[in-house]
C-alpha cells in the first residue's frame, strides 16, 4: 500500500508542516477558497495506484566505445571503464534468486512439490544470507517481496503439510474504492446536523461524497460496515491506546475499518497487507518483519504501532489530516506532486482539480463517512450491533520451532484457534531460527510450558501428544501415527499393553513421516558419498537421512533406484533447525548429557501414572545400565553409530521403532554386542 520510497517534505512556503504530538489537530475546514502554496517541483513517489505509479528505474547498459586510432599512450580511466563494463552485484544476485525460484515452479507446475519447496527455500535463503542488505536496495526489497508473495500464494500446504495454513481474504477497501456512489440530500441534511453534536479528535466535514459513501455503507454496502464494527471490539481497546501513545487522533481507528474491516489476513489486489494494509517495503521500514513463516503486517498489535509512527510522520510533513491520510493511501510523492501541480496543500482542492488517483480522491471520504456512521449508530439503522469482546491470551517466548499441532496438543485447543490467536504465522509451524512470541489461550502457559517440556527441542515439529479414548489399544494408535507400538511403549516407559482411558501419551513420529518440510534445511556443504556393492538410492537415502527424491536431484539421477555405474553420489546432510550444542554419552551413567541440561539427569514417570501435563519436564534415564543413548550428531548414519557401538544396524533400528531416517539431535537407543 506505501511506497518504497518517500518524498521530500514540503517546503515553508507551503502548509507550514507542525508536529502532531505539539499540536492539536486542526479545526473542520470552512469553506473557504484554500490559497495558493509554492512548492518546487519534486519527483513522484511510487503509489499503490496505477495511474500515479512512477516506472522502476532501468538498469544502465554501458555503450559500446567508439573505435579510433590506437595510441601509444595509456588509457584513461575513463576509457577503461567504458570499455569494461562494471559488475553489479545486485543484478547477479537477482538473477541467482531468479533461476532458484523458477525451478521451484517448474517443479510446482509438475506436482514436484517436495522439489519446489527446496527451491523455494533456496530462492528466499539466497537472497536473506548475501552479503548485501535487502532493505538497502530497491531492486532487492522488489524481488523479496515478489517472491515471497507468490510462493505465499501458491498452495504451500501440501508441500509442508500444513493444509490448514492461514488462509487470506480480500481486503473491503478494494470494493469500497471502486465505487462513487451519488449523494442524497436527505442524507447531506442528516449528516450535516450530526456532526455539529458529533465529537471526534479527527476534523470532520460533510461533503457531497462523504455523504454518497453514508448512503452506500446505509444500503448495499451496510453488511460491510456491520462486520467491521462488530470485528472492531476484538482490537479498539488496544488500538486506541497505541494512537493515544503516539500522539495521533484516536479516531485514525477508522482508517483501519475501511482498510480491512480490522481483519488481520485482508490483503488488496495491490499486495498490501493485514489490518493496517502496509505494502512489504514500507512495513520494513517501520519495523515489520516479512518472511516465510511470519508476516508482522498480520500482527494487529506491531502494524498499530508501525500505522501510528507512519502517520505521525505524515502529518509531520504535510501538517494537515487529511492529506496525511491521502498519502497513506497512495503514498507522500503522489500527493507532494499533486501539490506542486496544482500549488494547493488542500485535500479537497487536489479532489475537485482530479489530479489525485480515484481511489486517494475516495479514500478520504470513505474514512470520514465511516468515522460519522460509528459515532450516531441508532441514526444510521445500527443500534443493535455490538462489538465483540477482545480475546484473552497468555504469551511465551519461545527461542526454537514447533508445530500448532503439537501446540494444541499442550494446551487442549485446536490449531484453528491458535492461529487466531497468533495471525502473523504463515504457516503451522513457528520461525525456524529466532525468538517468537507465541499467543496461548488464556490461563494455558503454564500447562505448555509443562507439557512441551517433555519434547526434545528438535522433535517438536514432528511429535505429538495423544489421549487416550476409551477401547484404543497401542496397536490402533501405532497405526493412526504410523509409527510402531514399541516406539510408543519405549517413549512413555509403558508396562504392558493395557492403556488407561484420558492417559496422555507421547507420539514419537519420526521426522521421515514427512517429506521435505517447512523445517527441513541442508548444509551448504557438499559430502561426497562412496557407493558401495548393493546400495541403492533407497538405502543411501535411509543411512543420510535425506529423501530419496533429493538424492536422485542433486546427483542427475531419473526415477528409479539403481546406482549402477556409480561411484560417488554427492548429498547435502540435513540440517535439524532448533537442534542445540553438542553432547556426550556417558557410558558409565546410560545417558545423554547436552550442553543445555548443564549435566542434570532428570526422570519422567510413566504416562499410565500421570498424564504429561503433571510429568514432563525431564529426561529420563536408562532403565538398565546396560542400555545406552546416543545422541545424533551432524553426518552421522545408522551404519556409523552401529560400528562404533560394535552392534548391528538392524540391532538399532529393532530398538528405536524401526527408524529409518536419522537427524542430528535425535536420541538412540543402543544395546552393544556382548
Amino acid at each position: 500500500m506505501f511506497p518504497a520510497a518517500t518524498a521530500p517534505t514540503l517546503t515553508s512556503s507551503a502548509r507550514a508542516p507542525v508536529p502532531a504530538q505539539q499540536q492539536a489537530p486542526p479545526a473542520a475546514p470552512q469553506a473557504t477558497t484554500p490559497k495558493p502554496a509554492q512548492v518546487p517541483a519534486e519527483p513522484a513517489a511510487q503509489s499503490k495506484a496505477p495511474a500515479q505509479s512512477a516506472p522502476t528505474p532501468s538498469t544502465p547498459t554501458p555503450s559500446t566505445p567508439t573505435p579510433s586510432t590506437p595510441t601509444p599512450s595509456t588509457p584513461t580511466p575513463s576509457a577503461q571503464s567504458a570499455a569494461t563494463p562494471s559488475a553489479d552485484p545486485v543484478a547477479d544476485l537477482i538473477a541467482h534468486v531468479e533461476r532458484d525460484f523458477q525451478a521451484g515452479m517448474d517443479a510446482y507446475n509438475l506436482g514436484h512439490t517436495d522439489v519446489a519447496k527446496q527451491d523455494f527455500d533456496n530462492a528466499v535463503n539466497v537472497l536473506l544470507q548475501s552479503d548485501l542488505d535487502v532493505r538497502s536496495d530497491d531492486r532487492l526489497e522488489k524481488e523479496f517481496d515478489r517472491i515471497v508473495d507468490r510462493i505465499n500464494q501458491l498452495d504451500v500446504g501440501s508441500m509442508a503439510t500444513d493444509a490448514d495454513a492461514q488462509k487470506s481474504e480480500p481486503a473491503p477497501i478494494d470494493e469500497t474504492n471502486g465505487i462513487t456512489p451519488s449523494a442524497d440530500a436527505k442524507v447531506i441534511a442528516k449528516a450535516q446536523a450530526e456532526i455539529k453534536s458529533t465529537h471526534s479528535d479527527l476534523p470532520l466535514m460533510m461533503t457531497d461524497q462523504v455523504a454518497g459513501f453514508i448512503s452506500y455503507f446505509s444500503n448495499r454496502g451496510r453488511g460491510t460496515f456491520e462486520r467491521a464494527f462488530a470485528r472492531s471490539g476484538r482490537y479498539h481497546d488496544m488500538m486506541v491506546k497505541i494512537l493515544k501513545e503516539e500522539g495521533v487522533p484516536q479516531d485514525l481507528i477508522y482508517l483501519a475499518q475501511a482498510e480491512s474491516g480490522f481483519h488481520p489476513l485482508a490483503v488488496s489486489r495491490a499486495g498490501a497487507r493485514g489490518i493496517w494494509q502496509f505494502m512489504g517495503s514500507r512495513a520494513r521500514g517501520y519495523g515489520l518483519q516479512h518472511s516465510l513463516w511470519v508476516d508482522d503486517r498480520q500482527d494487529p498489535e506491531k502494524s498499530t504501532r508501525a500505522a501510528a509512527h507512519h502517520l505521525k510522520d505524515l502529518y509531520a510533513q504535510f501538517g494537515d489530516w487529511y492529506l496525511a491520510m491521502a498519502a497513506y493511501n497512495s503514498g507522500p510523492g503522489t500527493v507532494q506532486a499533486a501539490v506542486k501541480r496544482t500549488g494547493y496543500a488542500d485535500f479537497w482542492e487536489l479532489y475537485r482539480r482530479n489530479v489525485l488517483p480515484k481511489e486517494t480522491r475516495n479514500y478520504v471520504p470513505i474514512i470520514l463517512a465511516v468515522t460519522i456512521m460509528a459515532k450516531n449508530l441508532s441514526q444510521y439503522g445500527f443500534e443493535d450491533v455490538n462489538m465483540d469482546s477482545p480475546v484473552p491470551f497468555d504469551s511465551v517466548v519461545i527461542n526454537y520451532p514447533v508445530d500448532l499441532r503439537l501446540v494444541a496438543d499442550c494446551v487442549n485447543s485446536t490449531p484453528a484457534q491458535l492461529q487466531e490467536l497468533n495471525p502473523s504465522l504463515l504457516r503451522l509451524t513457528t520461525p525456524k531460527e529466532g525468538t517468537f512470541e507465541l499467543h496461548l489461550p488464556a490461563g494455558t502457559r503454564d500447562d505448555y510450558q509443562t507439557a512441551i517440556s517433555a519434547i526434545p527441542k528438535d522433535m517438536r515439529l514432528w511429535w505429538r501428544y495423544h489421549k487416550v479414548q476409551p477401547g484404543e489399544t497401542l496397536a490402533t494408535i501405532a497405526r493412526t501415527y504410523r509409527v510402531t507400538a514399541n516406539s510408543i511403549t519405549g517413549e512413555n516407559q509403558l508396562e504392558g499393553n493395557e492403556l488407561e482411558a484420558d492417559v496422555w501419551l507421547i507420539i514419537p513420529v519420526p521426522p521421515s513421516k514427512y517429506a521435505v518440510s517447512d523445517t527441513m534445511t541442508y548444509s551448504r556443504r557438499i559430502t561426497r558419498y562412496k557407493v558401495h556393492m548393493g546400495d541403492t538410492v533407497e538405502t543411501v537415502a535411509e543411512n543420510l537421512g535425506v529423501p530419496a527424491q533429493m538424492v536422485r536431484r542433486w546427483n542427475g539421477l531419473r526415477n528409479g533406484d539403481s546406482l549402477r555405474g556409480r561411484k560417488v553420489l554427492a548429498v547435502h546432510l540435513p540440517v535439524t533447525p532448533g537442534s542445540e550444542g553438542a553432547s556426550t554419552v556417558s557410558k558409565s551413567a546410560g545417558h545423554t548429557t547436552s550442553s543445555a541440561s548443564k549435566g542434570k539427569t532428570k526422570t519422567v514417570q510413566t504416562a499410565t501414572v500421570k498424564p504429561p501435563r503433571a510429568r514432563m519436564e525431564d529426561e529420563r534415564s536408562s532403565e538398565q545400565a546396560s542400555v545406552l543413548r546416543h545422541k545424533v550428531k551432524s553426518g552421522e548414519t545408522l551404519y556409523s553409530i552401529a560400528t562404533s557401538y560394535n552392534t548391528t544396524v538392524a540391532a538399532l533400528k529393532r530398538y528405536n521403532g524401526d527408524i529409518a531416517v536419522l537427524r542430528p539431535g535425535m536420541v538412540l537407543i543402543v544395546q552393544p554386542s556382548r
